[in-house]
């Protein structure tokens, strides 16, 4: 039985790193956390020559980070105990 290559390694540290996301109930963390498994699933492309999966993982990094920084801090975690403001 031979031993995994380093891009196999990759593919299967990316595989983890995203299956890992779903375990973070915050949004904005699994979106970041995906966001860094679909940056190693691009080096995992460009290694296999693979470009639908560098293109598809780019466009989910960028659709993951992008999400993130729209989303509205989680009220429950703001210091005036989860009370919005209204003007």
């Amino acid at each position: 039985m031979r031993g995994l290559d380093p891009v196999e390694w990759l593919g299967w540290l990316a595989t983890a790193v995203f299956v890992a996301s779903y375990r973070f109930t915050d949004q904005r963390t699994l979106r970041w956390i995906q966001a860094a498994a679909a940056v190693l699933w691009v080096g995992y492309g460009l290694a296999r020559h693979a470009m639908p999966v560098v293109i598809a993982n780019l466009l989910v990094a960028g659709m993951a980070v992008y999400s993130s920084r729209r989303m509205r801090p989680d009220l429950s975690r703001a210091t005036d105990g989860g009370r919005s403001r209204t003007s």
